[in-house]
């Protein structure tokens, strides 16, 4: 399914963060927590930065014009919403960081963090800004990890 050149990292990845997302649609909270303990067996700072790739990817799908304040609010509430029927544990400060840090809004600073994992919160923020903007979960994680892959063989002047 995923590109036979991607190392075998970025594909373990891609396959743990699509399995969260179907697990998320379904609203399939084994399921979910099945893939989020597989993605938390992966190199931490990858996960994210293919995490916040994608959030920053589909946030600019879903508000072509920008974002405001209020957009910013309104997807934090409908994610926190849709999300706290099946699977009430929900990290609502995990889920404001992983936001915040994708719009480079924060620097992610760990002695501050109140929450033990942002890439649950960071799931469901896919999922939900997936559908928002019709695109194609599958699609958005391979962008987000053939850009990383670009970004790291492009040498510093």
């Amino acid at each position: 399914m995923w590109p036979t050149q991607w190392p075998a990292s970025a594909r373990a990845i891609a396959t743990g963060i699509d399995s969260a997302l179907t697990a998320a649609r379904a609203t399939d909270a084994a399921g979910f927590d099945a893939a989020m303990t597989d993605l938390a067996a992966l190199a931490p700072d990858q996960v994210e930065a293919v995490q916040a790739a994608i959030v920053r990817e589909l946030l600019e799908i879903a508000h072509p014009d920008g974002l405001s304040g209020d957009d910013v609010r309104a997807v934090l509430e409908a994610v926190v919403h849709r999300s706290a029927a099946w699977l009430p544990r929900i990290d609502v400060p995990a889920m404001i960081s992983v936001l915040t840090g994708a719009l480079n809004v924060q620097e992610p600073d760990d002695a501050d963090r109140s929450w033990t994992d942002p890439r649950p919160a960071a799931m469901l923020l896919i999922e939900y800004l997936a559908q928002l903007s019709g695109t194609a979960p599958t699609a958005s994680i391979r962008r987000a990890i053939d850009e990383i892959a670009r970004a790291e063989t492009v040498e510093m002047p």
